[in-house]
């Protein structure tokens, strides 16, 4: 985390987006584990300790961020001073870089998040999904049916649903086979939006390719600019993949939306089918 100053506010349950921390550790400059702030129902470092997240402060996280973005993505370790750094190069030459995580944060079973006088049924499919989005389609007057990312075109359709939803996620869309076999099958029978990842998989699934980032697009403060309206958008980010945008030729898919910083593609649509993408988390601007 780059903002100098980490645990001020506490952990709110409200303000949660997930049902339990996924990180694997933490980097600060400076920890607070003194928080003020009436809302907060426990410390950052309480929440540390009962799921086992190491953490690391006392750490130039700027310069860091800048190695980052000049360098790209790389491995690291958090580790004590007396480590050899020998033993940390082997260590890291050694673990492989999870795949398939989507596996590990979808939800197990269907629940539903219902509203007051619903006007639409959705199914959204959990690849990780943020609790702001489902908020988000409530308050729309969208019952929300959560499924696993493994949920099968036949599960959907005896939902009888409105509308399917791709939720955001982590790691590669590539390693989301079922659910890109999912939309591939329900394109133009259903009309399908997504968000994140749910961008990527759509691409994958009408034949469009996706790749890695040298560094992914991260924070609040990416303006995206809308093709059809022209206006420009400050957006929240967080992701490691975009969609190749040569790729899109012939698909059916059309570009929406730009990134003002690299160009690259931010939205997609394809209005014979009723499908459409975004890549930003929009409800979170």
């Amino acid at each position: 985390m780059t903002y100098p100053l980490i645990g001020n506010y506490g952990m709110c349950n409200e303000d949660y987006e997930t049902d339990i921390p996924t990180i694997s550790g933490l980097v600060v400059r400076e920890f607070n584990s003194e928080p003020s702030n009436f809302r907060a129902a426990r410390t950052l470092e309480d929440v540390m300790i009962q799921y086992n997240i190491v953490g690391i402060a006392g750490v130039d996280t700027r310069r860091l961020a800048r190695h980052i973005r000049d360098e790209g993505t790389c491995k690291a370790l958090i580790v004590d001073a007396q480590t050899p750094s020998i033993a940390c190069l082997a260590k890291m030459r050694s673990t492989a870089l999870p795949t398939n995580q989507v596996s590990v944060v979808s939800t197990k079973s269907p629940w539903i998040s219902a509203c007051a006088n619903p006007k639409h049924r959705v199914v959204a499919v959990d690849c990780g999904i943020k609790h702001n989005i489902i908020r988000s389609l409530n308050a729309r007057g969208c019952e929300v049916t959560i499924v696993p990312w493994t949920v099968t075109v036949e599960e959907v359709m005896a939902m009888h649903p409105d509308g399917l939803f791709i939720s955001n996620g982590p790691g590669n869309p590539e390693d989301a086979k079922p659910v890109i076999d999912l939309v591939r099958a329900l394109r133009g029978k259903l009309p399908i939006f997504g968000i994140c990842l749910g961008h990527q998989i759509i691409a994958l699934a009408y034949g469009a390719s996706t790749y890695k980032l040298k560094f992914g697009h991260r924070g609040g403060n990416h303006p995206v600019k809308n093709l059809q309206t022209g206006k420009v958008e400050i957006t929240s980010q967080n992701h490691s993949y975009a969609v190749k945008a040569d790729s899109l030729a012939g698909t059916g898919l059309t570009v929406t939306h730009v990134n003002l910083l690299d160009g690259t593609v931010e939205g997609q649509k394809c209005a014979a089918d009723r499908v459409f993408s975004v890549i930003a988390m929009m409800e979170g601007k």
